[in-house]
């Protein structure tokens, strides 16, 4: 199994589109599990806190609401996807599905509430419950080859907690640059 995150940012430069086409193209028919970042809907959350300071408790949530956000969105492209909440429910499956994760579900497995942890590590998380051979995270920023896990975070191209999650990750992790996956 195969765990594809898209970065919410592809909406934004256009190429959402042609990275789930993508997928569907090199991936077609393998177990492939795809997660949305929050995109422009978190970018929302973040807007709305500050103006009216709740806590990251109920950012948190909402931030979970702007994946699932994603992952309709993501569903209305690619209808033949279905969207799968629970991850139970995502294992053995033999073809594409997208996750729309349940905050009940994030909250048992003891998730923090947290800026610090987004859809990046989110995706590790459930890489992990999933036993999936491979993560790839799909980005709008540019990736070079040779930075490690630590520096991606310090440039913001991963999230802080990232490599907590990933850290002792028994799968691959590659990180790659939208057109790397259109390419």
């Amino acid at each position: 199994m195969i765990v594809i995150k898209l970065g919410g940012s592809l909406a934004a430069a256009g190429t959402l589109a042609d990275c789930l086409d993508a997928i569907d193209r090199k991936f077609g028919g393998r177990a492939v599990v795809v997660v949305p970042g929050g995109g422009l809907f978190a970018d929302q959350v973040r807007s709305a806190q500050q103006q009216w300071r709740f806590d990251d408790v109920t950012a948190h949530r909402m931030a979970l609401l702007a994946m699932q956000q994603m992952a309709l969105l993501f569903n209305g492209l690619k209808p033949h996807w279905p969207v799968v909440p629970r991850v139970a429910d995502l294992k053995d499956q033999p073809a594409a599905r997208i996750w729309s994760p349940d905050p009940d579900e994030l909250d048992q497995a003891g998730i923090p509430a947290s800026w610090d942890i987004t859809s990046d590590s989110l995706a590790t998380w459930l890489a992990e419950q999933l036993s999936a051979e491979e993560l790839i995270l799909v980005k709008s920023a540019a990736i070079e080859g040779s930075e490690s896990l630590e520096e991606l975070a310090a440039r913001q191209i991963v999230d802080k907690a990232f490599w907590d999650y990933a850290a002792d990750a028994l799968f691959k992790i590659t990180l790659i640059n939208q057109h790397t996956l259109n390419g």
